[in-house]
């Protein structure tokens, strides 16, 4: 781990750009060289991400945790409908590796699963933030959103557990 962060460090010191990885939002990237933040998304420190658009949040799993997962061979996803409580599991994500459970960022009401994942669950690992959404929620207290991290602080955390 502590060589992922000398070589990230390394590379930001020359400007060398690692990621791969595709960042359809026109907003800000900061690329770790490992794995991509994008700002404008909330994170959690469980490692999943948040897009809040009007009434719909948005949620995935992060670059990083995708990377950590190794190839995603499997994604359990809930149904449309079924209500998911902040910090609550909802689903799971099966790689190579391990299996995870994922937690939801916010409390709310399922409104949209993403059905590509069914059939091609290694776009958790391709796009993570674009094909690779997990759930649509309707957030039953949009303020929860509040609580989690923005692009800066999750990087630190990245960071710190990667140099660990």
């Amino acid at each position: 781990m502590a060589l992922k962060l000398w070589a990230s460090s390394a590379a930001n010191a020359l400007r060398i750009s690692c990621s791969g990885a595709r960042t359809p939002f026109p907003a800000f990237s900061i690329s770790r060289c490992f794995s991509s933040v994008i700002d404008g998304l909330k994170y959690t420190s469980s490692h999943e991400w948040v897009k809040h658009e009007g009434s719909v949040a948005t949620i995935g799993i992060t670059d990083h945790a995708q990377g950590h997962l190794g190839e995603v061979v499997f994604v359990e996803l809930p149904e449309s409908g079924v209500a998911v409580a902040k910090g609550g599991s909802f689903g799971a994500v099966e790689s190579v590796k391990a299996t995870s459970d994922v937690n939801s960022p916010v409390s709310g009401e399922v409104i949209e699963v993403n059905p590509k994942l069914t059939e091609t669950p290694g776009l958790i690992n391709s796009s993570p933030y674009e094909d690779g959404w997990m759930i649509k929620v309707k957030p039953s207290d949009p303020s929860e959103l509040n609580s989690l991290m923005g692009s800066k602080e999750y990087t630190k955390l990245c960071e710190e557990e990667d140099a660990h």
